[in-house]
């Protein structure tokens, strides 16, 4: 864990990183396809999950041939998970001791995520670790999805730190990629969901971890 002794941010995805909320999509796109009689492609949330809100709608409509409008499939996305991330979601074991270690020692803390703000707030109020934050970024303030380094940029100069200052964790390969390429320190989070992709970001990342106990 050497490369994170001399960090002065760290900016976190949040969705199967810190959030364990990777199944409420799992849930969510499969009832959304249900309601249209639509089967659940084994390979759907795997290939949303990174999309900006905007992006994964016209995905949908075009790989199923739905006649919705991209806003009417966000907002039904969007009721879907409200009560969920407001009231459901937890976070991985040992984020709230590991996030509050880092805030205690004055590093800087952000989050850079694909989702909605409206969304991700109440599950970070509800459990007690949105003060501890002070600067988000999402990619639809961006120009790009996280195939690029765009949102950990804009987290991290919102946090008035630089990129070779900043630890980004996250648990896709597209992310760990994507923000190494961008100049940052990269840990590697499992979770279930990117299991097929798990030796491919061990390799990439600086650091990979099963578990945030690992960093106490």
């Amino acid at each position: 864990m050497e490369k994170l002794k001399n960090i002065k941010g760290a900016l976190f995805d949040l969705d199967g990183t810190i959030l364990d909320s990777m199944q409420v999509w799992d849930q969510i796109d499969e009832k959304f396809l249900s309601l249209r009689g639509i089967p659940m492609p084994p390979d759907y949330t795997e290939t949303v999950r990174t999309m900006e809100f905007e992006a994964a709608a016209q995905y949908t409509i075009a790989r199923f041939g739905l006649s919705d409008s991209p806003w009417a499939i966000i907002q039904e996305w969007k009721e879907l998970a409200r009560l969920a991330y407001a009231e459901e979601i937890r976070l991985k074991p040992f984020v709230k001791e590991y996030l509050t270690n880092l805030y205690q020692r004055g590093i800087s803390l952000g989050v850079a995520t694909s989702s909605a703000k409206e969304l991700f707030m109440p599950a970070l109020q509800n459990n007690q670790i949105a003060h501890l934050f002070s600067a988000f970024a999402t990619t639809k303030e961006t120009a790009t999805g996280k195939e690029c380094p765009d949102v950990y940029h804009l987290a991290a100069k919102r946090l008035g730190k630089t990129p070779a200052e900043c630890a980004v964790f996250e648990d896709t390969l597209l992310g760990v990629t994507s923000a190494k390429r961008g100049g940052y320190v990269t840990v590697g989070v499992y979770d279930k969901s990117a299991e097929q992709e798990k030796n491919e970001i061990m390799q990439k990342a600086d650091i990979y971890i099963f578990s945030f106990s690992s960093l106490l």
